[in-house]
């Protein structure tokens, strides 16, 4: 049995490095909410930035795992 160690490397890489970013994305969508909720016990208004930074980053994140289903399950392709 040989194995190529390069590719389970670049696969290694890949996937920690996806998984960073994408941890990184639902931080930054986490943060968005916060700034809506600190604004709204401040001064009793929305801060549509913040939703708007929410909305995005969990869009993305949604979309890497649904890329990630796709890319898993045979019957999609």
């Amino acid at each position: 049995m040989d194995l190529d160690w390069s590719a389970l490397g670049e696969v290694a890489a890949v996937s920690l490095g996806v998984t960073v970013a994408v941890v990184v994305v639902f931080a930054l969508g986490v943060l968005g909410l916060a700034r809506v909720e600190g604004t709204r016990e401040t001064d009793g208004g929305t801060h549509a930035l913040g939703i708007a930074q929410a909305g995005l980053c969990f869009l993305a994140c949604a979309t890497v795992v649904a890329y990630g289903i796709y890319l898993i399950v045979p019957q999609f392709h």
